[in-house]
């Protein structure tokens, strides 16, 4: 991928003004952005996301200008095809796992027709989850909602798939074969990623590039070693 991010913000909240400086450029497959907790990493993904606007900067992903604050362009995010998997998967509590997975290709805030949750049941399989599409999210695990959460991204048929933390609420074990589960997906679909996390297990998978971001400015790039 090429994605080349230049961006500037400023977050003032009651107790703490926060200025976001981000500037990198990656050309690898995939990109881990680490750095400590409060360091601008979620803020950067969400700015890529176009969740975010920044003040003023650009973010171009494979030539195409997503933000770009001089033009006043600010594409929102679902002009730019790009999936983003939260933190906390981000599911809605009162769909089940297929309509879950169906309301990113459906557009409609209605309950999914049943030739959209037809499309989201193969998504569901290919994750391991062929069992589980009438299952609302408190009756699945950890692992099992962020499997229908990956699911509903890959869904979308995105150019580029954001994940914050995907791995950080599960135990060890599961941890390392999601992780592999994830790569293998990847490289299936040709998609590219870019993955917030401060594992370093995280790294050693997905880091063809690294960057280290402290107060909300690259502090270090390597390639994965």
């Amino acid at each position: 991928m090429k994605l080349e991010v230049d961006i500037r913000g400023t977050l003032r909240t009651r107790d703490r003004v926060f200025r976001l400086k981000v500037t990198f450029a990656c050309q690898a497959r995939s990109l881990v952005i680490s750095g400590p907790s409060g360091a601008g990493k979620s803020l950067t993904l969400r700015a890529i996301a176009g969740l975010l606007r920044p003040e003023a900067g650009l973010i171009r992903f494979e030539g195409r200008a997503l933000f770009d604050g001089a033009a006043g362009l600010h594409l929102p995010p679902q002009a730019r095809g790009i999936g983003h998997v939260f933190q906390d998967y981000a599911l809605f509590p009162h769909l089940t796992a297929a309509e879950n997975v169906a309301f990113s290709f459906s557009r409609t805030w209605r309950r999914p027709s049943r030739t959209a949750l037809a499309e989201a049941l193969p998504w569901l399989e290919r994750l391991g989850l062929g069992g589980f599409g009438d299952a609302r999210p408190a009756q699945l695990s950890g692992g099992q909602r962020q499997r229908v959460a990956l699911a509903r991204a890959l869904a979308a048929k995105p150019r580029l798939l954001l994940l914050d933390e995907p791995f950080a609420a599960l135990d060890p074990r599961l941890r390392d074969r999601l992780r592999l589960d994830l790569k293998a997906l990847a490289a299936e679909e040709s998609l590219p990623l870019v993955v917030v996390s401060h594992d370093l297990g995280d790294a050693e998978i997905f880091g063809e590039e690294r960057i280290e971001l402290e107060e909300g400015r690259v502090v270090g790039a390597e390639p994965a070693s």
